[in-house]
């Protein structure tokens, strides 16, 4: 965390001051070196830089330069946008490559391994907003069956705003507003995006679960199952398959840097206003002060998940601890 945290202080300030940067060719040089000097951008880089790390330690993740927004906020606010899809992605990751990741270990090399490893291979391998967008084209555009943006209708979204208290998880507060179309409208929005992202990491699992399940068949306590007359079922089901999900909770934790970047196009592509969506608005606004926040907040969040799973993988797995 430290390392990326200096690495992206220092490399924003290569090409430029972020007050110059954000608003070079809007402000006179007068006004921009009142600017630099009201932002403390005038200093030693070096004092920049301590003063920016001893914020950090109290939470301080700056303020936007291009709407004032403080980053802590973003991070509240839309930063429960993208954890409402990155479980929603996860949902469908399990729901798809689980099941079929057992599948094609239990009919290994034959037809029904090899189509599900050659869709393994193309949902992971295809860009996700190029995804997104053929799921929008077929179910929006062509079908009209879901909605090709937003996280709720617009009627749906001012409603849900008078909601208390406001967990800015639209599903959650659907519930809590206590309105079922609400809720059916909120999940009718998420079912694409949760598509695009999810089939990403299902990819994954799909090709996870099959070697380790392939794996874990030819050990002698499988052998000694089926030597007892246990049905191949039973023996997938039974004996073979929880043991081999512990090296998938270890991905999981790898899969959450995975979904956070892929959040950031998916969000683009669907006008879902999470992190990545106003990530990508930042950035276009070159608002460097917003985008070194939301960078460094997003490395301690996927430091802290990587953290939890190696602690979760020990629990799960005595081997770990030895």
């Amino acid at each position: 965390m430290l390392i990326l945290v200096t690495v992206v202080f220092f490399f924003m300030r290569v090409i430029g001051d972020p007050i110059t940067a954000s608003q070079g060719g809007r402000l006179s040089a007068v006004q921009l070196a009142q600017r630099r000097a009201a932002a403390g951008f005038d200093r030693p880089i070096f004092t920049q830089y301590s003063e920016y790390l001893a914020g950090l330690l109290h939470g301080d993740f700056g303020t936007a330069l291009t709407d004032h927004r403080a980053i802590r906020e973003v991070l509240v606010t839309n930063g429960a946008a993208t954890l409402e899809l990155s479980v929603w992605a996860l949902l469908v990751a399990f729901l798809v490559g689980v099941p079929l990741g057992r599948l094609a270990a239990r009919y290994r090399d034959r037809l029904p391994d090899v189509s599900i490893r050659t869709f393994a291979v193309l949902v992971y391998a295809a860009p996700v907003f190029f995804v997104g967008l053929l799921l929008k084209l077929l179910f929006s555009a062509t079908l009209g069956w879901l909605p090709a943006s937003g996280r709720a209708s617009a009627g749906v979204e001012v409603a849900l705003t008078n909601v208390n208290p406001k967990t800015n998880i639209m599903v959650v507060d659907a519930i809590l507003y206590g309105d079922t179309s609400y809720v059916l409208d909120v999940l009718r929005h998420a079912i694409l995006p949760a598509l695009a992202l999810g089939l990403l990491t299902a990819g994954v699992f799909i090709r996870l679960i099959r070697i380790n399940l392939i794996e874990t068949m030819r050990t002698d306590y499988v052998t000694a199952a089926r030597a007892r007359g246990v049905p191949e079922r039973l023996v997938v089901r039974k004996h073979a398959f929880r043991n081999a999900l512990v090296p998938v909770v270890t991905v999981m934790g790898m899969q959450i840097a995975l979904l956070l970047g892929g959040a950031i196009l998916t969000e683009t592509t669907f006008e879902w206003q999470g992190l990545g969506y106003v990530l990508s608005r930042y950035l276009l606004a070159r608002d460097f002060v917003a985008v070194q926040g939301l960078v460094t907040a997003i490395a301690v969040v996927v430091a802290l998940a990587s953290f939890l799973i190696d602690v979760i993988n020990a629990l799960v797995d005595p081997r770990v601890r030895f």
